[in-house]
């Protein structure tokens, strides 16, 4: 065994199967060491680690990024998820500068060292990105904004990572260390974050179980999370569930919550309200109709544009941008955000050495202006915030001009 202090363990017998939960320090070489030294013990007939498929791909082909289709991100309404991701691993490029470890190592270790032994190697985390959507759909509307400053946060600063920021990561990863701060205050932050995750990951093993039976199984954890793990392995050991209660339990931790009716509607109302303020103001006076046209058009097409010219855009963008976000604004079915970005797209079209390089550049928060990839997913949300803003502003000029 190593001479490092051991991290802290949980031994639950279910059965057949013994579990030895290992909780780690993501930030940690004693952790990765500790995690090496048990797999090489030979007592262990399978290794569970807390990461999903996508975060297991990223650590395992950090080329991954080079394959992404950045249209179909685009047109799938993943381009947010797709920067909230890069700015998390910005942020552990940095802790990586500051530290000299890289977080997540022991589970590149049991990684490793799985494959080494020839031992099956179970995922057992949900889904980074359902995890980021059930994070934001927790928390009501005007708090949202709090989160994505978070994550901003992470990209822009550049100072230090205090040291109370690697405490906590050697609780939980990168994505609770991003919002811990939010969660020690909020409980409807707190659940899709750790608690979730605790019963999810607890679901995944009895799956696993079911499939190979295991006779020991070493589960690698961040220590935030052994002490709730521990409770729902054994809570369903007391009382297994069939196959298919397991399976719609997981499924109903994988749903992403959906938009309200009110939230669907809202863009048609907008668009409604305004027609009908475009409507009066000729019923009234011609002059004043095209006058609220014009501010319609005006306010809208600047603030977009200005948030493509932010991103640096294309020049030929910008316009573009300015032109399209009025009409955009008038069809909830098609974004400003998106033609700003179909046209930097193809004005400025990312090179195989973006994609490669798009991990490194996001570090640093020129790198997000000089990649391209980054770049047209800042034209993107850039634009589709400004749109934003000019239907508030130029819907309520309607309205005062109007009713004032």
């Amino acid at each position: 065994m190593p001479d490092t202090p051991a991290g802290p363990r949980q031994v639950i017998d279910q059965g057949e199967t013994r579990y030895t939960l290992l909780g780690t320090a993501h930030v940690s070489r004693a952790s990765a060491d500790e995690v090496r030294e048990l797999i090489r013990s030979g007592e262990f007939d399978a290794v569970a680690i807390e990461l999903c498929p996508t975060r297991y791909q990223s650590a395992t082909q950090p080329d991954a990024m080079a394959k992404m289709d950045l249209f179909q991100v685009l047109r799938q309404g993943k381009a947010g998820m797709v920067a909230a991701s890069l700015a998390l691993g910005a942020f552990q490029q940095r802790v990586a500068e500051q530290s000299g470890v890289t977080p997540g190592a022991e589970m590149q270790m049991a990684i490793k060292e799985a494959r080494r032994a020839d031992l099956p190697l179970y995922l057992v985390d949900r889904d980074i990105g359902v995890t980021l959507k059930r994070i934001y759909h927790s928390v009501p509307w005007w708090q949202r904004m709090s989160l994505v400053s978070g994550l901003l946060g992470s990209v822009v600063s550049r100072k230090k990572v205090s040291s109370e920021e690697i405490e906590r990561l050697k609780e939980g990863d990168v994505l609770e260390s991003t919002f811990a701060e939010f969660a020690e205050q909020s409980e409807s932050l707190y659940t899709p974050l750790i608690r979730e995750r605790d019963r999810y990951m607890a679901l995944r093993l009895r799956e696993e179980v079911k499939g190979e039976t295991p006779r020991h199984i070493l589960v690698v954890v961040g220590a935030g999370h052994l002490k709730g793990l521990g409770e729902h392995i054994e809570t369903l050991g007391q009382q297994p569930p069939s196959a298919e209660a397991l399976d719609q339990e997981r499924h109903a931790l994988e749903v992403t919550p959906p938009r309200s009716r009110l939230w669907k509607m809202l863009p048609w109302v907008i668009v409604a309200l305004v027609l009908t303020g475009f409507a009066i103001g000729f019923s009234r006076d011609t002059e004043l109709g095209w006058s609220l046209v014009g501010e319609w058009f005006l306010i809208n097409g600047v603030l977009s544009a200005l948030g493509t010219a932010i991103a640096l855009a294309h020049p030929l963008t910008i316009v573009a941008t300015f032109f399209a976000a009025p009409l955009t604004s008038l069809n909830p079915t098609i974004g400003a955000g998106f033609v700003a970005a179909g046209v930097e797209l193809a004005l400025r079209r990312p090179t195989v050495g973006d994609f490669s390089r798009l991990r490194r550049d996001v570090s640093s928060p020129r790198g997000w202006w000089k990649n391209r990839v980054a770049r047209t997913l800042l034209v993107f949300l850039l634009a589709t915030l400004g749109s934003a803003a000019g239907t508030w502003i130029a819907g309520l000029r309607i309205a005062g001009q109007l009713f004032g």
